[in-house]
């Protein structure tokens, strides 16, 4: 059976609490909540200094959820669950978005690594080409956690041969844009990862369909719940800091599925 099949009644539920101390009026962009295509039922909870704060919400062409505030100085504790029956209507193509989606980017260089592409995947194509490059850097990389930094893109990341989750997208997509294939990352949920956290993925536009990547395969792809869609991580960060200063202090994230399905590499699959 297909793995998407099995998710088409199973249940997900996911939390996330941040704890921010403020230094100096600022206005915070939150990136937690779960797509508008996954239609959740959900909860934010947001306390500056013990008081409600009411953020006004921006949503982008993809369905991704932006929550714009602007706080004082003090302490600010972010609560936010949701919870997903089902699977999503899948996100029509779009021709705007396919030419988007070739363009180099902050930190998905495929101009610069468009040699390496040519010569590593030389004769692929289509669903086997997908299947390479997401097994190619799977192997060539290290899952280790705190080994990049933030601004690092996907020519440093094969550099180094290590990263997280999303030096690990950023290389597949880049990859596959060098190679003419669109290609973007998504920050999700992602029940059954360890260590949990919130999770970066790379999608690739194929067939009429955006079809998810994970190159670190540490959790089920079928499972997996959108946050927000982008060109790399410069648009799916789930905290962005403006007008002021803000320091995290605390991040908690879980995602849970009633059932966790075996994914297969070789499958396409659709986040739903």
């Amino acid at each position: 059976m297909h793995p998407a099949a099995t998710m088409t009644h199973v249940h997900r539920d996911m939390t996330a609490r941040l704890v921010l101390d403020v230094t100096s009026p600022a206005r915070l962009v939150l990136e937690i909540a779960v797509s508008h295509r996954h239609d959740p039922v959900e909860e934010l909870s947001i306390l500056s200094g013990g008081r409600a704060v009411v953020p006004r919400e921006v949503v982008d062409p993809h369905g991704s959820r932006l929550h714009v505030l602007d706080v004082q100085p003090g302490q600010l504790t972010v609560d936010y669950r949701a919870s997903v029956t089902g699977r999503a209507e899948p996100e029509p193509g779009d021709p705007s978005d396919e030419l988007l989606y070739l363009r180099p980017s902050r930190y998905c260089e495929s101009d610069t690594l468009a040699p390496t592409a040519r010569a590593e995947f030389v004769g692929l194509a289509g669903v086997e080409l997908l299947g390479a490059v997401s097994s190619w850097v799977g192997t060539r990389l290290a899952y280790a956690p705190g080994s990049s930094l933030p601004t690092d893109g996907a020519v440093r990341t094969l550099l180094a041969r290590r990263g997280v989750c999303r030096d690990f997208a950023h290389l597949v997509v880049a990859l596959l844009r060098a190679l003419d294939v669109p290609a973007r990352l998504a920050a999700v949920y992602a029940p059954g990862l360890d260590p949990m956290d919130f999770h970066a993925v790379a999608e690739a536009y194929v067939e009429g369909q955006w079809r998810v990547l994970d190159a670190t395969t540490l959790a089920p792809r079928s499972s997996l719940v959108r946050i927000a869609t982008g060109r790399d991580a410069s648009d799916t960060a789930f905290l962005s800091v403006h007008r002021g200063t803000a320091t995290l202090r605390e991040l908690q994230v879980s995602a849970v599925a009633d059932t966790l399905p075996d994914d297969d590499v070789r499958e396409l699959v659709s986040i739903g």
